[in-house]
């Protein structure tokens, strides 16, 4: 490493030795400056690292590096980090080992070769020891990422496992990320430290960039050890450890939140945990587990095939059906109607034969099921049956029944005007038992407009049910923004933030879209009504809230204002009710003979649609490619 540019100050300078013409010459520099570079006490050394870093988010599947030891390089400048403290907290030093862990991360994203020469580097025990929390919980953020990546190859899994204290430490600390987070970082501005705020911002942003930075970073902290837990979870032998009533009873409610909404997070990993036999015990016994479950099933997000999964094998199992069936019949009935949803085709009859066989097998040992959710699969079962007969009938006798239900549903619309809501929601009950059951679009109407209904009646569970078999109805699925609006408030009534929130904005976004008139977006501006509750929910889902609440942070729901550090706009949240009101003040009304309910033939409008608020996201842990990466 001889060649320096007659400007550089520093002998051995890594960046003049990229410059090198000759590429014997170069490799060899760069071998000697891998070699080298930890042994040294230099000022400076964290130039080359960033920009090794740099490198190595750029072209991770670039094996030059690999080759000449850069892992071995990593490995050492961690182990120094963590046993010489002067040097750590001389210069710049500081940010070394943050930089190296994330550089081993960044190198085996991709490439199981790779991989597989970090760990005869000898990467793992440094990594542990940072996931320990031997530094801060920054350097345990990029740790984990790494060991996760490890973790995800068949042949270096078994040395990420053999280091037995990897899972229990990754169980703790998706448990305590975001109040690890919140403690050390967001809840005191004024005592960050000033190497955190840099990384996190890259020197760009002031407190408020930090705050939002550091809410992303929490969040990566936890999904990032939910995927290496994951890694284990694949192998029944870790089952036991990992389905401890502690730590699944939490894992619905680890979500990412919309900051990471790209990772599966908690239902992701209790869809491998319930694949296992060995695991569906555990899940089925964890109190509040089925109805969390159940609601993420209802949900119109890209995790919902992963719930339902989970239900279905479930109740598919008979040492567990009995445990579960009475709740989650309800939530697969009223799913029964998807037809494909991602990768699974024909989704709603499997869910139909699964509850079909469970029906069937009632009474046998210990499989009984309640009458309630027996009249639901009995009732489902029935509307397939009615299905079969109508495709025999005469097209006359169709349209009978499809006039006569039309005239029944505008006598609820008539009800629902005059204020019988009760009697309203009676007539859209006799309609949907007239309208033919090919004739989605009508069905759509008369579900939703019956969901409107009950939610006047204060009951949100039938409004969820109702809305919820909209938008499974509706093509495209999950699209109906009349629904998605109700099952909002809906959740709202239960108290359930992140579901409303979630609906809400699909909503907005179905708003954006739609030639209805009375839902588009006039001049793009959300609708006062949901941008209130968006902005509600957004406080109540918010991820540092139970850590805020915990320490002093937030006290209850009046101090809600004041969650983010900001100062609350104010006004008073609505409640579920009081959002049915318009601009104008009027109750919303149920659809009529609109463009979302026409009771004809017809196939519609042609979806215009092309992509959706939240992101596309890849179903499962695949950790292999494109992340974050600062």
């Amino acid at each position: 490493m001889d060649k320096v540019s007659p400007d550089c100050p520093y002998p051995g300078c890594f960046f003049c030795v990229m410059k090198e013409g000759n590429p014997s010459k170069r490799r060899a520099s760069i071998l000697k400056f891998f070699r080298e570079l930890p042994s040294q006490d230099d000022d400076g050394q964290v130039l080359p690292i960033s920009g090794l870093w740099n490198t190595a988010m750029a072209h991770p599947n670039d094996p030059e590096f690999i080759e000449l030891g850069i892992f071995e390089c990593m490995a050492a400048l961690i182990w120094k980090g963590l046993k010489n403290r002067r040097w750590l907290s001389h210069d710049q030093n500081i940010y070394i080992p943050y930089y190296a862990a994330h550089i081993i991360g960044s190198y085996t994203m991709n490439m199981e070769e790779f991989a597989e020469s970090a760990v005869h580097a000898g990467v793992i025990s440094p990594l542990v020891e940072l996931l320990r929390g031997r530094l801060t919980w920054v350097e345990q953020r990029v740790a984990v990422r790494a060991l996760g990546h490890l973790a995800t190859y068949t042949n270096t899994f078994p040395a990420v496992a053999s280091h037995g204290e990897i899972l229990e430490l990754s169980i703790q600390l998706a448990i305590s990320s975001l109040e690890i987070v919140y403690t050390h970082f967001y809840q005191y501005a004024d005592r960050r430290l000033r190497y955190h705020c840099d990384l996190l911002t890259r020197g760009m942003g002031g407190v408020e960039m930090e705050s939002r930075k550091a809410e992303e970073w929490a969040s990566q902290l936890q999904c990032w050890s939910l995927q290496l837990i994951n890694c284990f979870a694949f192998k029944p032998e870790f089952i036991p450890t990992i389905c401890k009533p502690e730590f699944l009873v939490k894992l619905p409610g680890m979500w990412g939140g919309l900051v990471n909404e790209n990772s599966p997070a908690g239902i992701g990993l209790l869809r491998t945990i319930c694949h296992h036999k060995l695991g569906r015990g555990p899940v089925a016994s964890c109190p509040g587990i089925i109805e969390a479950l159940c609601n993420i099933a209802r949900s119109s997000d890209d995790w919902q095939c992963m719930a339902i999964d989970c239900l279905l094998w479930l109740i598919q199992d008979p040492s567990t059906c009995h445990k579960v069936i009475d709740k989650t019949v309800p939530a697969l009935v009223d799913l029964a109607e998807i037809t494909n949803l991602g990768d699974h085709k024909r989704l709603g009859d499997t869910i139909v034969n699964v509850l079909q066989e469970c029906l069937q097998s009632q009474g046998t040992g210990r499989n009984t099921i309640s009458n309630h959710a027996k009249e639901l699969v009995e009732e489902l079962l029935n509307s397939k049956q009615r299905l079969k007969w109508e495709k025999k009938m005469p097209k006359e006798d169709l349209h009978i029944k499809q006039a006569a239900a039309l005239v029944v549903k505008l006598e609820g619309n008539s009800l629902f005007s005059s204020g019988n809501i009760a009697g309203a929601a009676s007539k859209y009950s006799e309609a949907l038992s007239l309208c033919p059951m090919r004739s989605k679009k009508e069905r759509v109407v008369l579900y939703s407009n019956r969901a409107q209904c009950y939610l006047l009646l204060q009951q949100p569970m039938a409004a969820i049910s109702d809305a919820t078999r909209a938008v499974c109805l509706h093509n495209p699925l999950n699209r109906h923004a009349k629904s998605l609006w109700r099952r909002a408030q809906a959740y709202d009534m239960l108290g359930l933030a992140k579901e409303s929130l979630l609906d809400a904005i699909l909503f907005i976004n179905e708003c954006s879209q739609t030639n209805d008139p009375d839902l588009s977006l006039r001049q793009n501006k959300v609708p006062d009504y949901a941008e209130r509750l968006v902005k509600k929910q957004m406080r109540a889902a918010w991820l540092f809230r139970e850590a805020a609440i915990k320490h002093g942070g937030v006290h209850g729901e009046g101090d809600a204002g004041d969650i983010y550090g900001q100062e609350s706009d104010g006004s008073e949240w609505e409640t579920a009710s009081e959002s049915d009101m318009g601009n104008d003040g009027r109750v919303e009304m149920v659809d009529d003979d609109d463009d979302d309910s026409e009771w004809n033939n017809e196939d519609g409008r042609k979806d215009k649609y092309d992509k959706t608020t939240l992101k596309d996201m890849k179903h499962g842990y695949d950790v292999h490619h494109a992340e974050d990466e600062s």
